[in-house]
């Protein structure tokens, strides 16, 4: 992709916008939180969890397993995986992973005043994606002129997302229209995107179709998390993954699939992704030293999907656990 595109001004309404280097600038210099705050107890930004199925959702489309007929029945849904960072202070809201289960999950965010910001067309703060595979980016869909038609809103994407956004349709039309400002961020840098929030991303290895993908590791004023949905595995990376979780407080994991033979008919090696047992046995020292593992990004055959499964008990016994929909962890 032509570098060029890091310095790009993207249109808004008014035909302005703003460079990279001029929004840098910008968020280094984010105010501090007023006096008016310290008399009364701050109530800490958390992540709210949207969703913990892998792109084609639960039930997904063509399945009619009893799981997934399940999934149908049942009065919790099994949503898309994506995350929000609501901070309740300042009333701001950001959406991490735009899922096809997008308008839904939406309904989950139920801190006050969210659902005033979206009646005025400006529900998120800021949008961060990972990558450009189905489940992390076609909800943009929904918040375009047919949608919501939101009103300009940053988006944190690598250079590389941010050119298949500008590139193709529906996206660019999003991008022409300015409702999505394009803030294309470098590897392994730490950005600040506010007073109470600051994000890194780091590269994973993953199926580059589209785009490059990116974990996101968020920190708030007490605890850092970080979200990494999709790798290829852990021993492509060039990162520890030990390492890694052990220096966040909370690490959100690929756990795609909980064994290769999950998927009958397809090869393992077209959708590579680390098994949930292996992950375990890398990071069960770290597990017990403290951190939060949570796994999410469960493909429809993943049984520890089913809480009352051999799988699901065996994660519990081992000190990890699986994400749901509305759970919360503190920043």
């Amino acid at each position: 992709m032509d570098g060029s595109l890091q310095e790009r001004r993207v249109r808004g309404q008014g035909g302005a916008g703003v460079s990279r280097r001029e929004f840098l600038g910008a968020a280094a210099g984010a105010a501090i939180l007023g006096p008016g705050l310290s008399s009364r107890r701050r109530a800490d930004p958390y992540v709210l969890v949207l969703g913990v199925a892998q792109d084609g959702g639960m039930p997904q489309t063509g399945c009619y397993a009893p799981r997934c007929d399940r999934a149908r029945e049942r009065d919790r849904p099994r949503y898309v995986c994506s995350l929000a960072i609501v901070e309740p202070d300042a009333g701001r809201y950001y959406l991490v992973d735009a899922s096809p289960d997008l308008r839904q999950q939406m309904d989950l965010i139920d801190a006050p005043g969210f659902r005033a910001r979206a009646q005025e067309r400006r529900p998120f703060d800021g949008i961060f994606l990972t990558h450009a595979h189905m489940g992390h980016y076609l909800g943009l869909a929904h918040l375009g002129r047919e949608g919501l038609g939101i009103a300009p809103t940053p988006c944190y994407c690598t250079p590389a997302m941010a050119g298949f956004l500008a590139s193709n349709g529906p996206w660019s039309l999003l991008v022409d229209e300015g409702r999505l400002d394009l803030r294309p961020v470098e590897f392994d840098r730490w950005y600040e995107i506010d007073d109470s929030l600051s994000a890194m991303a780091t590269p994973v290895p993953h199926r580059p179709e589209f785009s490059d993908t990116v974990g996101w590791t968020f920190r708030g004023p007490s605890r850092s998390l970080l979200y990494l949905p999709d790798i290829d595995s852990w021993e492509e990376w060039d990162r520890d993954v030990v390492e890694v979780v052990r220096g966040v407080d909370v690490a959100l994991l690929d756990a795609t699939f909980y064994s290769p033979g999950e998927v009958p008919g397809r090869n393992i090696e077209d959708i590579p992704h680390p098994m949930v047992p292996h992950t375990m046995d890398l990071l069960q020292e770290v597990a017990r030293g403290g951190s939060e593992v949570a796994f999410i990004h469960l493909n429809n055959t993943n049984p520890a999907l089913d809480e009352a499964s051999p799988e699901a008990r065996e994660i519990a016994s081992r000190g990890f656990s699986v994400a749901t929909e509305g759970q919360r962890f503190g920043l």
